[in-house]
Formats: C-alpha cells, structure tokens, sequence
C-alpha cells in the first residue's frame, strides 16, 4: 500500500472521478475538495503529502489556494488546469505550486508527475544526510537543513525551485541542457515540459537576482539550456 496521501482538488465530478479512480487503482490515500475553502480546509486538517489542485473553483481561485497553503505549508502542489496561458502559469508558479499540468492530460501522465514528486520528497527527507554548504558569492545554500540564502536574507523557495537551484549549484560553470535538467528534476525528457521550466528559471530568477534582467548567477544560454556562473 502506498503510504503517500493526496488532497484532490477538483469541482468538476467526472474529472476527479477520474483522477480518485487512478489513485485508489496505484495504492495512493485520498481525501477530496470540490471547493477552494474545503481544499484549505482538509490541507490544514489532514496535511496530505501532496495536492493536485484545479484553479478554476467556484468560490475562489486556485491561486489564491496556493498562497493560503504557502502561508504554513510547503507541501507539494501540483497544478491541474484547462489553463494554458503562460501568464496563469507563472500566478500559479509564483504563488507556491511546484508543478503545472494542463487539461486534458493522461493518466499516465499525471502517474508520472507523482512518481517524480514522490522521488522530490524523498531527497527532502534524505537532505540531512549532506553536511556540505555551497558559497558563490553572496548566494549560500545550506544543503543539511534545506535552505538557501542572498546574505542573511532566506530566499523562500518552492521544492521545486530549490532543487533546480541545487542541480545549478552542484554543476557550476557547466551548461546544463534543456532535457538533462528535466530528466533530473522531472524525471522525465517531454518536450512540452520546456515551457514550464522556463517559467521555474523565470520564478527563480526573481528571488535569486537583484536584476533578473541581467542575471549573476543563472545564465540562459538559448535553445541549449541554463549554466550556473561562478560569481566573486
């Protein structure tokens, strides 16, 4: 039995239908919200170890969701919308979530997005066992407790952001390929993918740089990838 439990999110009953069926069918735990107040309500009461999250609720928006969760919680959030604007993506990515997948989507898909977050929180959990910190410049990521820092200042980051720091971090100098970051972070090479990790390099930046518009540390290298640069 897999021990892992999800808060399912979803007002439309075919779709969540859809997506408790393919749960119970792969061993997961469930509980489930048609509404944006239930979802914060059921995350606070059961703490899930993962939410698949609709943003179109009928009593307030997904995004909002998020940024109630975030204000206590770092539990995964992965996005499960109709919206395919990059603009949503990026409210959503900016409020806290830490995946994005658009409707309609596989089932076999949505498995993977699990499995992949699934690995994602057991590097978490296996955090403590690195004792080394990383130091480039102002920008310091304390590997044993999980956080990253500009100066004194922690930079608040969703999993996912801080593990595509980390990949950064562990490469630098390096370029780092589109599709190598994806198998690492996703788990996965979908070429689809692609905009959403320009939209995470986007997120990133924000809290990484004082001028995301002319970055220190992450450089874009066009239709190739990202490299993190070695800063004095």
């Amino acid at each position: 039995m897999n021990k892992l439990q999800i808060l399912v999110v979803e007002d439309d009953t075919p779709i969540r239908n859809l997506i408790t069926t393919t749960l119970k069918a792969h061993d997961y735990r469930f509980i489930t919200s048609a509404s944006g107040q239930g979802a914060v309500m059921e995350s606070a009461s059961h703490n899930p170890d993962i939410i698949l999250l609709d943003l179109g609720l009928p009593d307030i928006d997904g995004v909002e969701v998020i940024r109630r969760i975030r204000s206590w919680s770092n539990v995964p959030i992965i996005v499960i919308s109709a919206r395919t604007e990059d603009n949503d993506k990026i409210d959503a990515l900016d409020a806290g979530a830490d995946d994005y997948l658009t409707k309609p989507f596989s089932v076999e898909e949505l498995l993977a997005r699990l499995r992949v977050t699934q690995r994602r929180l057991a590097l978490m959990q296996n955090v403590n066992n690195e004792q080394a910190t990383y130091q480039n410049g102002q920008l310091r990521i304390d590997y044993a407790v999980g956080c990253a820092y500009i100066g004194e200042d922690e930079l608040h980051l969703t999993a996912m952001e801080y593990k595509l720091l980390c990949l950064l971090a562990r490469n630098t100098g390096k370029v780092l390929t589109h599709r190598f970051i994806l198998q690492n972070v996703w788990g996965s090479s979908w070429e689809n993918d692609i905009g959403s990790l320009r939209v995470f390099m986007a997120t990133l930046r924000k809290k990484l740089e004082t001028a995301p518009g002319s970055p220190r540390y992450i450089q874009t290298h066009i239709g190739v990838g990202y490299r993190m640069q070695k800063v004095e």
